[in-house]
């Protein structure tokens, strides 16, 4: 992994300039754009295949070495407002999560290279402290010795008199029957404490440092600053005046901040609006200063703060409840790396998948920075099929380490397969998180984003997570089959479904998904649906589809959101962060908001197991000629008891027909699956009460239910329910059932011709 790197955006058209910015630890190193189709280093697979394409960037460049600098913060550039203070109070209401880690600021105008300026830490042993430093040498520590409380709310404060030399810290835990981990006022005063002291030292204001919340910035020689003494939790209504007040105005001013020493006074809560934060990386001053700040790396806001009374669980409702913003050491939502080279897509280039092969004169240092063409808005297309790419599932697995999960080999009844993309990530947490991950601070990631590399986002990447392929190199089994078939289609991602809608799957006749695509926002669904309704033919042609609601960020569609709660996952949200920032909309299962995946694929996610993958076997209704057609030239027993995916093409994660969340009535089984192992369970989100024989071999709902259904408009739809199915379609030279059922399915919803006599009766 000595060259990596990624570009500026996912997607992209011809005509359009894509930027690639990369890291090299060699000296110089080569770039080549090439076309993706297999990604499957698998001996006994169709083998990796890419075709190079003639590009004016297809040349060598002089690497260099870029590093990422995470941890989520707030940046208040420099004023003179902050350097004329001699006499001042600082002020917040803060909620420590890891107070034991070491230094954590607070709320600081500190400069690490001159020692200078003023700020308010968590000190070495966790306790609250203010830092005065002159800039001649001489840093002075004034701490209250009584280490914080993790989860727990405190009032904080700090004063400087410029002519006394006195400090005073006011530390004091606010804790309610609801707003933290405690209730009971024991703990309250076991941590409240109370310092003055005087020191020697007059803070160096005039440094050349910004005002920062949850970190100092330290200036590095590329001109750019890093985060140091990164604080993990949230902060809420954040002060500073320029002159010394009491306890008693300080606590005053956490709701009403007033009079000619305020000199900032911000409000995390301000862009609050009915449809979500307006601002995300906006933060409000609210005194007549404006000193606002700008927050970095997305930190978590939709926050409950000090004063939430859990009465209201939708921060949109209730914003001065939501005046917290949760800081984490290891967000990343940019590596804000310097661009290396650009590329203007040329207008003739054919939609599909890409990647900018780089690679230096050791033919281990190489990388291929992938993004994805599609085509040209306002330009009708020629192919009549669509290849949605789940992109959003992409970023909620970007990166993921689930080889450092203790339960893994249980829950995978393997030992892991662990690449050098795995090692690699072990060692460089820089990297970012997946959402699948858990912040230092023990709480989980709610933002993914592809303004970084993503290493398991790569061809002849083996995940972990399956016996051998998952996601991105999953769904160019798809791709490899559709090419080696001469089908003419046309790529999308989740990112253009997001913002073009149905409006771009009109323009198709079939579109079909990939093997996975778990993470859908509220447009998408929308899109799909819609499109399913005014005639399109859907080819849903994966499993455990349509589960977790998610939004793009605003302004910026790198960044993905999510909140967890229920279900199958690896975290859940504290109480009453459910909601998304970016829309106030519910987060979690699309399910629990009565948009069921059965509603749109006809199946939906019932158990999984990352094992050996089984096999379908056909059901007697098959046989009715209205789906009959589907196995013309089948005539095995068993469907798909082969693949490159576990062995077989029913496996990893399974979905059922289930009319009770929204399979239509008219909807067909035309093949289960059977046979599971005992590693196969149902999901958690199915369950009411674990007991025992809910296993694979045990429980009849661990399956996978092949189906199809007519819809409105001489549309249909047609479901393989199974993550591994595609891993079976390149099985003897493309020659097998899988492959044969597939074409027959995609050639006749390419066709003209109306698809059965059923479409008649729905419009009836």
């Amino acid at each position: 992994m000595a060259i990596n790197g990624y570009t500026n955006k996912l997607s992209v058209q011809p005509g359009e300039t894509i930027k690639f910015m990369v890291n090299s630890e060699s000296p110089k190193y080569k770039t080549q754009i090439t076309k993706i189709i297999c990604g499957d280093t698998d001996p006994g697979g169709p083998g990796f295949k890419v075709e190079k394409v003639n590009a004016n960037v297809n040349k060598s460049y002089k690497g260099r070495k870029q590093e990422i600098h995470m941890g989520s913060y707030i940046k208040v550039e420099d004023n003179t407002k902050f350097q004329d203070i001699t006499s001042f109070s600082l002020q917040a209401m803060v909620y420590p999560t890891t107070p034991e880690k070491g230094v954590q600021a607070l709320l600081t105008k500190w400069s690490e290279s001159s020692n200078s300026g003023y700020g308010l830490f968590i000190d070495e042993d966790g306790s609250l402290a203010l830092w005065i430093g002159d800039g001649d040498g001489s840093v002075e520590k004034v701490s209250t010795g009584i280490p914080l409380l993790s989860g727990c709310w405190f009032f904080v404060g700090a004063s400087y008199d410029a002519e006394t030399g006195e400090v005073t810290l006011y530390q004091e835990a606010r804790i309610t029957k609801t707003n933290g981990r405690f209730s009971n006022r024991y703990q309250a005063e076991s941590v409240t404490t109370y310092v003055k002291e005087a020191v020697n030292s007059k803070p160096c204001t005039r440094n050349d440092a910004p005002f920062a919340m949850a970190s100092v910035l330290k200036n590095l020689p590329n001109g750019k600053a890093a985060p140091i003494y990164q604080y993990n939790g949230k902060i809420d209504r954040p002060r500073l005046a320029n002159t010394v007040l009491s306890k008693e105005k300080m606590e005053e001013w956490i709701d009403n901040p007033a009079g000619i020493h305020v000199v900032a006074a911000w409000d995390f809560s301000e862009e609050i609006t009915k449809k979500g934060i307006k601002n995300i990386q906006h933060i409000y001053d609210m005194s007549s200063n404006k000193l606002h700040g700008t927050a970095i790396n997305t930190p978590l806001r939709a926050s409950t703060g000090y004063n939430w009374t859990s009465e209201e669980h939708r921060f949109i409702h209730a914003p001065e409840q939501y005046g917290a913003i949760h800081f984490h050491d290891d967000d990343l939502t940019d590596a804000d790396w310097d661009v290396d080279f650009e590329w203007k897509v040329p207008e003739d280039l054919k939609s599909g998948i890409y990647a900018a092969h780089v690679y230096a004169d050791d033919e281990d240092e190489q990388d291929y920075i992938v993004f994805f063409v599609r085509p040209k808005r306002g330009v009708k297309p020629t192919a009549k099929a669509v290849f949605i790419v789940p992109t959003a599932s992409y970023l909620a697995y970007a990166n993921n380490r689930f080889q450092d999960v203790p339960s893994a080999q249980l829950m995978f009844g393997r030992a892991p397969v662990v690449q050098a993309e795995d090692r690699f990530l072990g060692k460089h947490a820089e990297y970012g998180l997946s959402m699948y991950d858990h912040h230092n601070d023990g709480s989980g990631v709610a933002f993914s984003s592809s303004l970084r590399p993503i290493l398991n986002m790569r061809p002849k990447y083996r995940h972990n997570l399956s016996p051998s392929l998952w996601q991105f190199n999953a769904d160019l089994h798809l791709v490899d089959w559709l090419t080696e078939k001469g089908f003419d289609f046309d790529v999308i991602t989740d990112h253009d479904l997001h913002a073009d809608g149905a409006e771009l799957l009109s323009q198709y006749k079939v579109a079909l998904t990939g093997t996975h695509p778990e993470y859908y926002s509220s447009q998408m669904m929308d899109a799909v649906e819609d499109f399913q309704d005014n005639g399109g033919r859907f080819m849903y042609m994966g499993g455990n589809a349509f589960i977790w609601v998610v939004q793009f960020h605003p302004d910026n569609p790198n960044i993905m959101e999510v909140r967890k709660n229920w279900g199958n996952t690896s975290w859940k949200a504290l109480p009453g962060e459910v909601h998304l920032s970016f829309t106030g909309e519910m987060g979690s299962l699309w399910k629990h908001r009565n948009r069921a995946p059965q509603k749109i694929g006809g199946t939906g996610y019932v158990a999984q197991g990352f094992e050996i993958s089984s096999y379908y076997r056909r059901t007697d209704d098959s046989y009715n000629p209205d789906v009959s057609w589907i196995f013309e030239g089948v005539t095995d027993e068993k469907i798909g008891d082969f693949g490159l995916v576990g062995g077989g093409a029913a496996g990893m994660e399974l979905d059922i027909y289930d009319t009770e969340h929204g399979t239509p009535p008219h909807a067909t089984i035309i093949a289960s699956s059977e046979d599971h192992s005992s590693v196969y369970v149902p999901v958690t989100e199915e369950l009411f009460f674990n007991i025992p024989g809910l296993s694979g071999d045990e429980h009849p709902r661990v399956r996978a239910d092949m189906v199809y259904y007519p819809t409105p408009n001489d549309g249909a739809v047609f479901s393989a329910s199974s993550i591994s199915y595609c891993g079976s379609l390149s099985h003897n030279n493309y020659d097998n059932n899988i492959s044969q059922i597939t074409e027959n399915v995609l050639k006749r919803f390419m066709s003209d011709v109306p698809l059965n006599k059923t479409v008649a009766s729905l419009k009836a």
